[in-house]
């Protein structure tokens, strides 16, 4: 029987328990209190139908695991024969999955399941554009967490199957020092000696900076270990990769666009996140056709 963690991108994690919660989520949301009235009302219990999902672009597919799972929860006897997985790129027209079941649970199922296709795999998509652009240098292409709420670690997820990387994923996981931490505590060394003392010794610490004086303060703490380059031009850029002299890394950040990535990576900084990847993505193209 295909499980949705056997459809899942193999090289990026996403947790069964948020596939259950997003999907339980989604079908609440929908469903309300009597259900689908619709299918009810004009499709007799007994029927069969077979569908397939459908890709009305080309681009990356995510998400296929949360499509399976909406099915699984309205029936156990949904079939499912997957032609691709999370990650591959397919062509427009291309197919994707075909579903065989009863009828009324595929009509219900159908929009939830082409929501969730259609949102992460729009991030995938966008996402390998950026990448694309990227290609042959060394720069590593970051989400946010400018991301939808309640949807954070899927759209993390889709945006490792189009190549890109995870910065953090929330505020517990590592400490990013912004502008206004750096004012309410006094400046760029005090706001790092209060981090490293506080910081266990598995946590890095990134410390945002919008001018090169600021980045030369930073490395005279040495109490940093990687630094956001907010906001700076191209020149701005290669100048603090070449004061840096690989000494901490560096992530460029702002404004980033698909213009702009190319030219970015070429500047020799290890990272770039773009909030763009998850907050702007364009709803993937792809839908249900039932078969005659």
């Amino acid at each position: 029987m295909i499980t949705p963690t056997s459809l899942l991108y193999p090289d990026a994690f996403l947790s069964p328990l948020a596939i259950d919660e997003a999907v339980h989520r989604a079908l609440d949301e929908d469903l309300g209190r009597a259900g689908d009235i619709t299918s009810l009302a004009t499709i007799p219990e007994a029927t069969k139908a077979q569908a397939i999902l459908v890709a009305r672009q080309s681009g990356v597919i995510a998400g296929l695991p949360l499509a399976l799972a909406t099915l699984q929860k309205l029936s156990p006897d949904i079939e499912v024969r997957p032609h691709v997985r999370d990650a591959a790129r397919v062509a427009r027209g291309q197919h994707v999955l075909t579903i065989s079941g009863p009828a009324r649970a595929i009509l219900t199922a159908e929009r939830t399941a082409l929501n969730f296709v259609g949102r992460l795999s729009g991030v995938a998509t966008l996402t390998a554009d950026y990448v694309a652009r990227t290609e042959g240098t060394r720069m590593r292409i970051c989400c946010t967490r400018k991301t939808t709420p309640g949807l954070r670690a899927l759209e993390k997820y889709a945006v490792r199957c189009g190549g890109g990387f995870n910065h953090r994923f929330g505020l517990d996981d590592a400490i990013l020092i912004k502008d206004n931490h750096i004012a309410v505590a006094g400046g760029i060394r005090p706001v790092l000696e209060r981090a490293r003392t506080h910081a266990g010794h598995l946590v890095k610490i990134e410390i945002e900076v919008d001018t090169l004086a600021q980045l030369r303060e930073v490395l005279d703490t040495g109490m940093a270990d990687a630094v956001l380059l907010d906001n700076m031009d191209l020149a701005t850029l290669r100048e603090a990769v070449r004061i840096n002299e690989g000494r901490l890394k560096l992530e460029a950040s702002g404004g980033i666009t698909l213009d702009s990535i190319a030219a970015i990576a070429a500047t020799g900084v290890d990272y770039a996140s773009s909030g763009a990847l998850t907050h702007s993505a364009p709803n993937f193209d792809c839908a249900l056709d039932i078969e005659a």
